[in-house]
């Protein structure tokens, strides 16, 4: 994947992140998309690990590895707020 889509799939995970984890969270747009390409690389190397696969490219498998490691950098930045 390129950078551009790195960036487009980044803010749209970052987005759905904070629609599934509605509350206080960082705001604005590049830190909504840095969320969502660490939520990527986070859910990569997760579902790695667990044998489940990596995100690889614009595909549902990738799509919700990457959504589900923004909401676990969400829930950490809930924790570590506290």
């Amino acid at each position: 994947m390129g950078i551009l889509s790195w960036i487009a799939m980044g803010f749209i995970v970052g987005l759905l992140a904070k629609f599934v984890m509605p509350g206080r969270d960082p705001g604005g747009l590049i830190i909504t998309i840095l969320i969502g390409i660490g939520g990527a690389f986070v859910g990569g190397y997760v579902g790695s690990l667990m044998g489940i696969g990596t995100v690889t490219g614009w595909n549902p498998g990738s799509f919700l590895l990457a959504v589900g490691g923004a909401i676990l950098l969400l829930i950490l930045f809930r924790v570590v707020r506290r």
